[in-house]
């Protein structure tokens, strides 16, 4: 029987995910790896620590299931976005740790070239904003503040890469320097109308073209396993996305309409356009989903830099909980917020306000506030900021939204979900399968692999839980009037 690897590579941990030749998932064993916090703002990872992980992970699931290269048909990989990381690619070594898209140390490139007028220029080619969320201020930190990196780079003696490209160079022993197409369009250096490196953005930013990777196709084949510490040589590499864009791609969105919200730490909604690009909306950003075929496929999305992240500040901040599980039971312990509004914009706020500056506040508190509240008044922030982003999706689309199909562990929580088809009145549908990302790579590369054709896989294999909107539309437009009120007072 074939077997197919992912590796979900994210922001707090690494997984390594089996999965059968019928795309059933047989297991799943994550490690997590140290976020560094070096100054108010800035978030790191070690990349070094993160792909031994890879190593470590990839070879205990071979040997649990006793798999060798002749039954694994393909490993395929998903990523945290946006992070970036370079290294000497004479040694391999990196230069610096991994910069986290949650990164603000970029905000003084990014409000030199807001200030020069070169946004427009920037968005028109990259779909993007000027924004240190997207990769290209952090390179530009790292070829300005770390001795000998610039000068190196000039010789052609350094590489960067998305955390898919660090994995690939490793996996195949230095061999290849590749990114697939999704990644690339997330580092604001990307011209995803041209599909190529933007020469313009790149001498904007004095960046050197000779460190950035090759840009390939979701399906394409990167390469085999060569590194000798994975016990699976010889094994294609192939199915490779950013996560958010392997979610839109397990959750089966193929059609425009059909748009997905993935929450982890942040969200990521994104909706299908089709193969025709536009400009998005304001707030927010065009991107490439993916690419299949030679077919490319462009998505409208917005970015929430809080949501689970919020429920975990409540438990490692606050303390006010044990586990996030208990959020549901102690919402629904209450009839409502009580008129508390709850903006988790600890790192500012994203899509489709884009406001660094913003902070955190926990608003319209009297003194009858309970504990229950503010926690109910968290998960509803949830969201109202998914709303938020949805409005401007149908305020300026041509075509009507089918729903909402959500996908990982917050959409466990029924009240949130509930709550959000509420907000929404959209029918939101939980996704039956948690590792959405993971099943988005492994449906990519067994349709690759010539396993499946993903387009006669039936939907109903990942559609779950269903909530319906029920609430009125006097109490919908209420709720959502005061949370806008509450936005502004930290804009």
């Amino acid at each position: 029987m074939p077997y197919i690897i992912a590796i979900d590579q994210s922001t707090s941990a690494t997984k390594a995910l089996l999965f059968d030749q019928h795309a059933n998932m047989l297991d799943r064993i994550d490690k997590n790896h140290k976020q560094f916090y070096p100054q108010p703002g800035w978030v790191e990872h070690d990349p070094v620590e993160i792909y031994n992980n890879v190593v470590v992970l990839i070879n205990q699931l071979v040997k649990s299931h006793k798999l060798s290269e002749n039954n694994v048909q393909a490993l395929s990989i998903t990523n945290q976005r946006e992070t970036v990381v370079m290294w000497d690619n004479q040694t391999g070594i990196p230069v610096y740790n991994a910069i986290v898209w949650q990164c603000q140390r970029g905000s003084v490139y990014c409000k030199e070239l807001v200030r020069n007028g070169v946004q427009p220029f920037i968005k028109d080619r990259t779909g993007l904003i000027v924004d240190p969320y997207f990769s290209a201020s952090c390179v530009k930190w790292i070829l300005e503040n770390v001795e000998g990196v610039k000068e190196k780079a000039l010789s052609g003696n350094i590489f960067m890469g998305t955390m898919d490209t660090w994995l690939i160079y490793n996996l195949t022993g230095g061999v290849v320097h590749a990114t697939d197409i999704s990644n690339a369009s997330r580092t604001m250096l990307y011209n995803i109308f041209e599909k190529q490196w933007d020469k313009g953005i790149l001498e904007m930013m004095d960046i050197p073209a000779a460190i950035l990777p090759d840009v390939r196709n979701s399906d394409s084949l990167f390469g085999n396993v060569q590194d000798e510490d994975v016990c699976i040589s010889s094994v294609p590499i192939c199915g490779v996305m950013g996560d958010s864009h392997a979610a839109l791609f397990g959750q089966m969105c193929f059609e425009p309409g059909q748009g997905k919200s993935s929450f982890g730490t942040g969200s990521s909604i994104m909706i299908n356009i089709g193969n025709e690009h536009a400009q998005a909306p304001e707030g927010l950003v065009t991107s490439i989903g993916y690419s299949l075929e030679n077919q490319v496929n462009y998505v409208f999305e917005g970015n929430i830099h809080s949501t689970g992240d919020t429920i975990q500040w409540l438990v490692d901040n606050l303390g006010l909980i044990y586990h996030g599980k208990e959020t549901e039971s102690i919402a629904l312990s209450v009839e409502s917020s009580r008129g508390v509004y709850f903006i988790p914009a600890f790192a500012g706020l994203g899509a489709p306000y884009w406001n660094n500056q913003a902070r955190a506040a926990i608003v319209g508190m009297d003194r009858g506030a309970t504990k229950a509240h503010i926690i109910r008044a968290a998960l509803e922030s949830i969201a109202f900021q998914v709303k938020d982003v949805i409005n401007a999706v149908q305020h300026h689309s041509s075509f009507p939204m089918q729903g909402l199909k959500v996908d990982g562990g917050p959409t466990n929580n029924a009240f949130l979900m509930q709550f959000m088809a509420d907000m929404l009145n959209l029918s939101v549908m939980r996704s039956s399968i948690e590792e959405a990302p993971a099943f988005g790579v492994v449906l990519m590369a067994g349709h690759t692999q010539k396993l499946w054709d993903v387009f006669e896989i039936n939907n109903d294999k990942i559609v779950g839980m269903t909530y319906q909107p029920s609430m009125h539309e006097n109490q919908r437009r209420l709720l959502y009037t005061e949370w806008l009120q509450a936005v502004k007072r930290v804009l």
